[in-house]
């Protein structure tokens, strides 16, 4: 869907309304949208459907999932928390998933960065210069 650019920057402008401490607030965005649609400014289903993505894209930057072929001990699964949050930030949701297919090692996928340091990583790697 093509949306001009009045709708656009209406919606980045109720965008950066819903950051609370620097974090986005979905409750917040959910109030603006129903607002929005109940309101119904002139292309509100633009500004509505841009508003949805940019907050879709900014929880995925938020998010990130780590990925260990073994349950990772307290510390070292302490250690990843402050690392991810020193470098992306306060706010970071972390979820930690089993994946015995990585054979060994970690994955690390936050938004579209991934930090691959698994078995298997390494060895399609290998394969892949062959």
């Amino acid at each position: 869907m093509k949306i001009s650019k009045l709708a656009r920057r209406a919606a980045k402008k109720l965008f950066r309304v819903c950051f609370v401490n620097g974090v986005l607030d979905e409750e917040r965005v959910r109030q603006v949208v129903a607002r929005v649609l109940q309101t119904k400014p002139r292309a509100y289903l633009a500004i509505a459907s841009h508003l949805l993505r940019l907050s879709k894209l900014e929880i995925e930057r938020r998010t990130a999932r780590v990925e260990s072929a073994m349950p990772l001990a307290g510390d070292l699964r302490g250690e990843v928390q402050n690392t991810l949050t020193r470098v992306y930030g306060p706010g970071l949701r972390i979820s930690f998933v089993e994946n015995p297919g990585l054979i060994g090692g970690i994955r690390v996928k936050v938004g579209s960065d991934v930090y691959d340091g698994s078995i298997q990583g390494r060895l399609a790697a290998l394969e892949q210069s062959f």
